[in-house]
């Protein structure tokens, strides 16, 4: 059988589920979050029906990654996971390995991290990936062997949706943010470089060494680039997804065990 690898960023599932659970006001906790699991689970189901894979993983984030040390105000802004939620994320879990799908909750990675490092792995390898999320982070990864599923959008995320909503192709998505930063993650970009000005300066030049470089760079984007290269760099590391994140787990150890959960 060939392998084929799918990889769940399992909160990004898991929040958008609850948040929907969160509107019925009149359903006790309780209630919340068995419905949060049951919803989890056909999610799961569906996701299976549709890829069927041979290995499946659901990440979750560990506690305060590198970003946070790096960089103080990553995602300062975003609002907290509910508490209840938070408290009962073991029991929602089990909606994973009632379906045979390894549940992998680290100490201190960041899902983004290690689901890129687990696909770009199997690309090495030869075997086809599949990530289920609605993160733009790992829009820069799609291939021949990467996928994007939007699981809400019931939807494969393509070369021309990613270039018509951001202006640019994937490759060049890291050096954008970096620019024109992301006030998703509060990740700040360069002071004064809105998303126009950077979209614009890479069709023309590519990258901002690049630009940096040519005699014809406008003198006030130049300026503006040279006054807060410090804040490019940091921007660029913190949108870049790493992909060498020490696992300790190998793909055998994460086979999809319940394969008729395909049917």
């Amino acid at each position: 059988m060939n392998k084929n690898l799918v990889l769940i960023d399992a909160l990004n599932l898991i929040r958008r589920i609850f948040a929907v659970d969160m509107q019925h006001s009149h359903h006790s906790d309780q209630q919340m979050i068995a419905s949060c699991k049951a919803r989890v689970k056909h999610a799961t189901q569906k996701i299976i029906q549709l890829t069927k894979p041979t290995h499946m993983i659901a990440v979750f984030d560990g506690d305060k990654s590198w970003r946070y040390h790096y960089f103080e105000q990553y995602k300062h802004s975003r609002k907290p996971m509910p508490s209840l939620l938070f408290d009962n994320l073991t029991t929602i879990c089990e909606a994973f390995s009632e379906l045979g799908v390894t549940a992998y909750r680290p100490e201190q990675d960041e899902a983004d991290d290690i689901i890129a490092t687990l696909a770009c792995k199997a690309q090495t390898g030869g075997i086809p990936s599949t990530i289920i999320s609605t993160d733009k982070g790992f829009y820069p990864f799609m291939s021949d062997y990467i996928g994007i599923f939007d699981y809400f959008k019931k939807a494969w995320v393509t070369d021309e949706e990613v270039e018509s909503r951001f202006g640019v192709a994937k490759a060049s998505l890291v050096e954008l943010w970096a620019l024109a930063g992301d006030k998703t993650n509060d990740i700040p970009g360069v002071a004064g470089v809105g998303n126009k000005s950077a979209v614009a300066l890479i069709k023309e030049y590519g990258n901002v060494d690049t630009a940096m470089a040519h005699e014809q760079f406008k003198p006030a984007l130049r300026n503006k680039i040279a006054e807060g290269m410090d804040n490019y760099i940091i921007s660029k590391n913190l949108v870049s997804l790493r992909t060498d994140i020490h696992l300790g787990f190998n793909l055998n150890q994460i086979r999809l065990t319940a394969l008729d959960a395909m049917v």
